[in-house]
């Protein structure tokens, strides 16, 4: 399902996934042909890219973006879509390597993050986004005082809006005998992540930027002032250029591939729940354990009307799919819910994501200035993508239109 090399020839149809199987709007981007001259070339068509574009082309800049498959053809478009601030690593570990202050305001970063993401669905009307409000994160040992000390420092420091769960009040929404205490976030949404890339490339091309699908990357240098990103039929000459390919990154950013892991997780779609849905989940908040790599699963709903479980985790370093996904993930789906012994998987299927040493974004000016053109990059969004890939693009785009430094 994670193609070893860009394809040749007409464009793919995205793999089957439930987001695919629900596209509300699928539009074809042709690719690029020629030579073009831009302000900025962004290279990867995954929410990073697609969101340093928005604001970029949305601001006035000429953009070219140059996708090698299709919008939001890996990670982001195939993802839990939970849209939740933080990030891969926790604040604690952030404050080990800087300062608290800085540690607050990155962390307010995210929140502004997943702002973002609200406020684009909101303000594009979104076909087909799915909105559904709410993450509950649950613990499978009894950590009460220390969840409840949790909620109440974030409600303090953040000013976010935490509730503590008590065992009862976990078992009365999630029927499962693995769970003790939760947290309850009413501010987290969960979504349909491939409309939403959908809807931002309409907005792209609407501001008057070009999207290019079909069009890998081959190459990018700095020549006589310019970026010289060269493609199978022409090259774009642009004053900057965002790599941002997350996990698919190749060699057109070397340096940028031997700073991260390509790591690859799972998701499963079940067959309509029916009468199991009462049996089992209880609630239309997305779910999730604090284990690493662990569980992430929400209901969702088909074209039909019909409640499914869509349910995520585990994660490896393998760049190509085992043969037996659906049974590694429904494992864990029975192991947590035994009343679902019986469900049948229709679908699973993989995305392969970038994660830095340290679990943070990567997101910066490789070399030039602001001033003078620069190459940019914005990658290493592994885990909780949704809210960093906004404030990514937006930092990015706030360096290059010179308007902040909060990259």
């Amino acid at each position: 399902m994670i193609p070893a090399s860009p394809p040749t020839g007409p464009l793919p149809a995205y793999p089957d996934t439930f987001y695919r199987r629900s596209l509300a709007r699928e539009t074809p981007y042709a690719p690029l042909g020629g030579d073009r001259d831009a302000d900025v070339c962004v290279i990867g068509g995954g929410l990073a890219g697609l969101s340093v574009a928005l604001d970029l082309a949305r601001a006035g800049k000429s953009v070219v973006l140059l996708e090698a498959r299709r919008i939001a053809w890996g990670a982001s478009g195939r993802n839990g879509g939970f849209v939740t601030p933080g990030y891969s690593t926790g604040i604690e570990n952030i404050e080990r390597r800087v300062d608290r202050d800085s540690a607050t305001a990155l962390y307010r970063m995210s929140m502004e993050g997943m702002e973002i993401v609200r406020d684009r669905v909101a303000a594009f009307g979104v076909a087909g986004a799915d909105v559904s409000a709410g993450l509950i994160a649950v613990t499978r040992y009894d950590s009460g005082d220390a969840m409840k000390k949790y909620a109440a420092a974030e409600n303090a420091r953040f000013g976010r809006a935490l509730v503590f769960l008590d065992r009862a009040a976990v078992q009365e929404k999630l029927l499962s005998p693995r769970y003790h205490q939760g947290i309850c976030d009413p501010a987290a949404f969960h979504f349909h992540p491939l409309n939403y890339a959908q809807a931002l490339a309409a907005e792209i091309v609407a501001a008057g930027g070009i999207v290019a699908e079909g069009t890998p990357a081959l190459a990018a240098r700095h020549q006589g002032g310019w970026q010289i990103v060269t493609h199978a039929t022409g090259r774009v000459a642009a004053e900057h250029v965002v790599f941002a390919g997350g996990g698919l990154t190749d060699d057109v950013a070397p340096a940028l591939r031997r700073a991260y892991l390509p790591i690859a997780t799972y998701v499963l779609l079940t067959e309509k729940l029916g009468a199991l849905e009462a049996a089992s989940i209880r609630t239309r908040a997305a779910i999730a354990d604090d284990r690493r790599a662990g569980d992430y699963y929400r209901l969702v709903s088909d074209d039909a009307g019909d409640t499914r479980l869509l349910w995520g985790g585990r994660i490896t370093t393998r760049t190509r799919d085992p043969d037996d996904i659906a049974a590694i993930l429904r494992r864990q789906m029975v192991g947590t819910y035994p009343q679902l012994a019986d469900l049948r998987v229709e679908l699973a299927w993989s995305g392969l994501m970038s994660y830095a040493r340290h679990m943070m974004p990567q997101i910066g000016c490789l070399r030039g200035s602001p001033s003078a053109g620069a190459q940019w990059y914005l990658t290493g969004f592994g885990g909780h993508g949704m809210n960093t890939t906004a404030i990514g693009g937006r930092v990015i785009a706030e360096g290059i239109l010179r308007t902040s430094d909060r990259y």
